[in-house]
C-alpha cells in the first residue's frame, strides 16, 4: 500500500471534499481518500493498478490541480 499526499489549493467547501474523495474513491485500486478544506490536503491510499500519475490527472480532470 502507497500513501501519497498533495497540496490542492482549490478545495475550499465541503462540496469540493466530497466531490474529491467520491471521484477519486472510484479509481481502481485506491482505498482511501481524506480530503480536508481546513488544510487544503488530499491524502489518498492505493496500491496498483492505481498510479500516482493517474490519481494526479483524476485530480486535473475535476478542477483541483495538485500543487508541488
Amino acid at each position: 500500500m502507497t500513501t501519497v499526499t498533495y497540496n490542492v489549493p482549490n478545495i475550499s467547501c465541503g462540496h469540493c471534499v466530497h466531490t474529491i474523495q467520491m471521484e477519486l474513491g472510484d479509481l481502481i485500486g485506491v482505498s482511501n481518500v481524506i480530503a480536508s478544506q481546513v488544510t487544503r490536503e488530499v491524502t489518498v491510499e492505493f496500491e496498483p493498478p492505481a498510479t500516482e500519475e493517474q490519481i494526479e490527472a483524476a485530480l486535473v480532470e475535476i478542477n483541483y490541480p495538485p500543487v508541488k
